[in-house]
């Protein structure tokens, strides 16, 4: 169940309708996203985020960040529950809709198209659906080109798309250790 992967993370968002909302794009997303590494090379990612399951820490371990920075940030509730929607989705098309190859440069556009080609299913206003687009087309940050790409992925402008970024950046570096239990939820210690 894709859902219940994401249990945890779910229970962090407050307004029932954004849950659902999620509930309904986390059964969207493509299998592969459970099963594959974040970062195939393990250059850009720390440990736990290699092997199977690897891309579905890393989106938890960002998860968690913020769960744990939002003692120290003040955002309001709603905004909070929309970045929580964000950063679970950030990567959930890291491959496509259908798994390429590799990693599309352009994920953070893909999964703003997916998440909008979603719209009518989802119990959020269209102001909501931007905002974490907004948030999720600028999760790269300054690692918004590519040798690789003509495309330029949006820089982070806002507090909240610079949180996200944060967030996913964390999440990214090797120097910060998380646990896991055998179910791939955060241990805490």
């Amino acid at each position: 169940n894709k859902v219940e992967v994401f249990k945890n993370e779910l229970n962090y968002i407050i307004n029932r309708d954004i849950r659902n909302s999620l509930e309904f794009m986390i059964e969207q997303i493509p299998d592969y996203f459970f099963t594959i590494e974040a970062s195939s090379t393990g250059k850009y990612h720390p440990d736990y985020a290699l092997g199977i399951g690897g891309l579905v820490r890393h989106t938890k371990a960002a998860v968690r960040m913020a769960h744990e920075l939002y003692g120290i940030y003040r955002f309001a509730e709603h905004t909070k529950d929309l970045m929580i929607m964000a950063l679970v989705l950030h990567d959930s098309v890291k491959k496509g809709e259908v798994e390429s190859k590799y990693t599309l440069f352009d994920h953070p556009l893909v999964a703003c198209a997916f998440l909008k080609k979603h719209k009518d299913n989802l119990k959020m206003t269209e102001e909501d659906i931007n905002f974490v687009c907004e948030c999720i087309s600028s999760h790269m940050g300054r690692f918004n080109t590519s040798n690789y790409s003509d495309i330029v992925l949006p820089i982070p402008k806002t507090p909240e798309q610079k949180f996200v970024h944060m967030c996913d950046y964390l999440a990214s570096r090797k120097v910060i250790k998380i646990k896991f239990d055998q179910n791939n939820n955060v241990v805490d210690e």
